[in-house]
């Protein structure tokens, strides 16, 4: 090939930019197919919140997290290691000198509360969580579940995100941007705070991200009193419908003013929810209306203040589904140094886990039954999850167990998940998992299937990439699903 052959002459630079602009026009045309054969959710602005058809049909038409802030202690409560028993007080095989989050680790130490069977399946659960215990029969527990961070809020963000950093969509916020709701006068997504406080990752973990504003999480809580929802005294039904047909038409004349603008579309849709919440919020937020066997049931009627709040918040995310809301993240474990308000136990666990799990078993396990026995639970998942595990050792010279984010459990139930069974599993010692270990992105793959959400084809174009939930990993676990 002669030097001239390389030569930029006119003839090549036309032929070259003709080519580049073919393939340019070829990329458009086949991005949607690159994102997974229909590209990302097409939805109007003006109505964000309209139902939409899943990829595939689903069985899960709902999803409650109980998200559990501060790590839950996996080898406490769900998965029995008789080896830590047998090797209590010895160094970790192979790691006698573990350097983890808050330093070096002691020797092993054995689960702190009893674990005996459980069920029909008999599966082994602590005693710490007697009334969790009577529900393992509808549970399928993922016990080989490792994360990236070992530090709280990051660790929030990833398991509710995706992500370890901010910035963005939470699973609810990528639900409900793929689905809609089928109740137009409730939030698609709701994020129910603990009675004590937020976790540490705070809004981060229901935020819509870069997808569109109206799909963020609305934060609920029942300790809080629902104000502003009425008009004020004085005003006549008539006069205040007036108003709003008045809004309601400058609206539609801005929106049409500014087709393009997304956003403006959604913040009137947003507005436009909040007028109808005027009527539905308070008559779901009346979790007292409640018969006296359904507070019993969850644990309302307790004289432990926190726990009968948060047994509130349970019926709340019961209400909430049984209405058509589509998504539900319930906390338990509000942030404060010291672990005092959540799991983040480093010291002092014998004595604070007991607290923590009171508040957490009965409630949690009624609103299994509740749904179980409502008819309900067939088609809501229930996901209970945490950041991290906790290790297999108590701190050096401490009585707690130090952040572990090798190996911990998360555990499904309903939503088509095949209960009483354990899937994977960690060392011989809890520390590690080991059989068939699960990213969190497989989490989040298996949630989404569930729902009928292909997660490689859930998209959405951002800063020039085709974001997902899973970004660029995530395997459907099949093995769980009935």
């Amino acid at each position: 090939m002669s030097i001239r052959d390389h030569l930029l002459c006119r003839r090549n630079f036309l032929a070259h930019t003709g080519s580049g602009l073919g393939a340019i026009a070829l990329a458009q045309l086949l991005r949607p197919q690159a994102a997974g054969g229909d590209g990302s959710v097409v939805f109007d602005p003006a109505d964000p919140f309209a139902p939409r058809r899943a990829h595939a049909r689903g069985v899960a038409e709902n999803v409650i997290v109980v998200f559990c802030a501060g790590a839950v202690s996996h080898i406490d409560f769900w998965e029995y290691k008789p080896d830590l028993v047998r090797f209590h007080g010895k160094p970790l095989p192979g790691n006698e000198r573990l350097i983890s989050f808050q330093g070096e680790n002691g020797t092993l130490q054995r689960p702190l509360w009893t674990f005996r069977p459980r069920g029909e399946c008999g599966k082994m659960v602590s005693d710490i969580v007697p009334h969790l215990g009577g529900c393992v029969d509808d549970i399928c527990f993922l016990h080989s579940v490792h994360t990236k961070s070992s530090t709280h809020g990051p660790g929030e963000n990833l398991m509710s995100t995706g992500f370890n950093r901010e910035g963005y969509p939470g699973i609810g916020a990528w639900v409900s941007y793929a689905l809609g709701t089928e109740n137009q006068d409730l939030p698609a997504f709701v994020a129910i705070e603990d009675p004590r406080g937020t976790p540490q990752s705070g809004p981060n973990n229901w935020t819509n991200g870069f997808l569109p504003a109206a799909f963020q999480g609305s934060a609920f809580s029942t300790t809080r009193p629902v104000e502003h929802l009425q008009p004020p005294r004085g005003t006549s039904p008539e006069a205040n419908s007036s108003v709003l047909r008045a809004l309601n038409r400058l609206n539609e004349r801005h929106r049409q003013a500014f087709r393009g603008d997304s956003d403006l579309s959604a913040r009137i849709s947003s507005y436009e929810l909040a007028a109808r919440m005027q009527l539905s919020v308070p008559e779901v937020m009346g979790v007292n209306a409640e018969p006296a066997h359904i507070q019993k049931l969850y644990g309302a009627d307790s004289k432990n203040r926190v726990k009968a709040d948060f047994a509130a918040n349970c019926i709340l995310a019961r209400r909430l589904v049984e209405r058509g809301t589509r998504f539900v993240q319930l906390f338990n474990g509000a942030y404060a140094s010291g672990g005092r308000l959540n799991w983040d136990t480093h010291n002092s666990m014998p004595a604070l886990v007991p607290g923590h799990a009171e508040i957490l078993d009965q409630p949690v396990a009624g609103l299994l039954r509740d749904l179980k026995q409502r008819g309900l639970l067939d088609k809501t998942l229930v996901v209970c999850c945490t950041e991290f595990g906790r290790m297999p050792m108590f701190q050096l010279g401490n009585d707690g167990r130090d952040h572990n984010p090798e190996g911990f459990t998360v555990w499904f139930a309903g939503g088509g998940v095949r209960g009483g069974m354990s899937y994977g599993a960690t060392d011989a010692f809890g520390y590690k998992a080991e059989q068939q270990p699960l990213s969190i992105h497989d989490v989040h793959a298996t949630v989404l299937h569930l729902l009928g959400i292909d997660h490689e084809r859930l998209t959405y174009y951002h800063n020039g990439l085709q974001r997902r939930l899973t970004d660029v990993h995530g395997h459907v676990v099949h093995d769980v699903i009935a």
